[in-house]
């Protein structure tokens, strides 16, 4: 058995009422050096029959400490809408608790902190727009859409998934993260456009970019490949940056 620690280990954390299984592909397009891990949140994915949490901060926990054990070489977190906000939160409960920092953050189709509390509010919407909204924005199977009983299982869990963005607001006093941070958009997302991610660079002390791709809020979801490729480049960028700051 090989016991060569890996290069990096990547944590991705999936979007509102998701799971892992849409980035399912996402470790044969990244390098084989690293150890990538998909992650579910309780009440999604593998994690089903647990409870929900519907508070980011208690997410971040229960998230935190599932990795916490994992953290023993050099580590990356990406996160998608809900994703990038749970990853932000943990990253700042890292730094908060001394424990190892990410040589790398990366968040995608999540508006800034500083605009939590002025997007939609697609939680409070009737069924019949919320599932035209979910329609439009992508990322639902539309088998939830077709099959009643489909819709009746995941509508609640989507619902507060949805309230957990909508409602979170950051603290007030949060530093910069000390850590590398890329900003991924989907130039066509009505959700959280490209001009409603460039505040993040107000949230991270090394900001690497925004990098804006062609699509709507799932932009990557039929060829994740130039996102993966991307993300390779930046984390080479942040890993190079390490190796020079410790040496």
């Amino acid at each position: 058995m090989d016991s060569t620690p890996p290069a990096l280990r990547l944590f991705v954390l999936h979007h509102a009422g998701g799971s892992h299984l849409p980035y399912r592909r996402w470790p044969d397009g990244l390098p084989d050096t690293w150890d990538v891990r998909l992650l579910d949140a309780p009440g999604h994915g593998l994690l089903f029959d647990l409870p929900q949490i519907t508070d980011a901060g208690r997410l971040a926990d229960y998230l935190l400490g599932s990795i916490e054990p994992e953290l023993t070489c050099p580590y990356a977190l990406f996160g998608h809408s809900m994703g990038a906000l749970v990853t932000y939160e943990i990253t700042r409960r890292v730094a908060d608790r001394g424990l190892p920092l990410p040589v790398w953050v990366g968040v995608s189709a999540r508006t800034a902190p500083q605009l939590a509390g002025r997007g939609n509010r697609y939680h409070e919407l009737p069924d019949a727009e919320l599932r035209t909204r979910l329609k439009l924005l992508g990322g639902t199977p539309d088998d939830i859409f077709d099959n009643p009983d489909l819709w009746d299982l995941f509508a609640p869990i989507i619902r507060a998934d949805l309230r957990l963005v909508e409602t979170w607001r950051p603290a007030p006093d949060a530093a910069a993260l000390p850590v590398a941070l890329s900003a991924y958009a989907g130039g066509a997302d009505h959700s959280a456009s490209p001009q409603r991610m460039t505040g993040w660079e107000e949230h991270t002390e090394r900001f690497l970019g925004l990098r804006v791709f062609d699509g709507g809020h799932f932009y990557f979801q039929d060829d994740p490949g130039p996102l993966l490729r991307q993300i390779e480049q930046d984390v080479s960028t942040a890993l190079d940056a390490a190796g020079a700051t410790r040496s």
